[in-house]
């Protein structure tokens, strides 16, 4: 894999694994574009890629990862407090797409869905209720919700509509900003809250992935991987910062334009 074929994917995952516009959805369109010649290196890469944006968001909130290590040996101690209430609600949010997960691919269904079709098509119907939330989320007026309000049952409805990430093209930032911004939660308060959700996911997924690796032996490019993760990071991290603080001025209308020329190009050009 030459250096920019390495920088391209290492910047679409780090660039738009924390926006609402799917990064699982842009990878498989770059690997399709990249063609068969980087098929061997593709599921390490994938794993390391992952493993970089996860590198991001801890070190980014680092405070809240902190509360939430802490939170996890509260409920080992049955202590209650914040924290503790943080990661319960945590694991509250992210169970569901877990055991969708879980069921799809045992089912075989997983590979089934990354196509370019279904990027396509994913992106244009997913960016309409995107739109609604983000525009009419706060309709009965008063002031928009902050993290504080995070309970229990706002948190398994945001982790019910992550579940529909699993479908390439939806983007998990965008079902979750979603259903936060439905319930009433500050622009801002929902991206937070999304990224946030993002670290137990991304862990999951990259753990299984490098399961899977250590299992088929493939050890290929693993210098190139590493490299890879870094520029993932660098990205991420960059990205996380600039989205926080576009959401405290702007609305996500760029985002679902962006979602329906891309999904439309797509339909076009396959």
């Amino acid at each position: 894999m030459t250096f920019d074929h390495l920088l391209l994917l290492a910047a679409i995952q780090g660039i738009t694994e924390f926006i609402p516009v799917s990064s699982s959805g842009h990878l498989v369109l770059a690997h399709d574009i990249l063609g068969a010649s980087d098929a061997l290196a593709q599921p390490i890469l994938d794993v390391a890629l992952h493993f970089g944006t996860l590198l991001a968001v801890m070190v980014y909130f680092r405070r809240d990862v902190a509360i939430l290590a802490q939170g996890g040996f509260d409920v080992l101690r049955h202590k209650k407090g914040a924290p503790r209430d943080a990661a319960l609600t945590m694991s509250i949010a992210t169970l569901p797409v877990l055991l969708a997960a879980a069921v799809l691919m045992g089912m075989g269904l997983i590979d089934a869905l990354r196509s370019a079709e279904t990027v396509a098509w994913a992106s244009i119907i997913f960016a309409v209720p995107l739109y609604a939330a983000d525009r009419f989320g706060n309709r009965f007026g008063g002031s928009p919700k902050t993290l504080d309000h995070m309970a229990a049952k706002p948190a398994f409805i945001i982790g019910l509509a992550q579940m529909l990430a699993l479908i390439p093209g939806a983007s998990r930032a965008g079902v979750t900003l979603m259903a936060a911004r439905g319930l009433g939660f500050s622009r801002e308060a929902a991206a937070r809250y999304s990224m946030l959700m993002a670290m137990p996911v991304i862990l999951a997924f990259a753990l299984f992935g490098l399961m899977e690796l250590v299992a088929a032996g493939h050890y290929e490019a693993l210098g190139t991987a590493l490299i890879g993760a870094l520029l993932a990071a660098i990205f991420a991290f960059a990205t996380i910062d600039l989205f926080l603080r576009m959401t405290r001025h702007l609305s996500l209308l760029p985002f679902v334009i962006y979602r329906i020329g891309l999904g439309v190009a797509i339909l076009i050009f396959i």
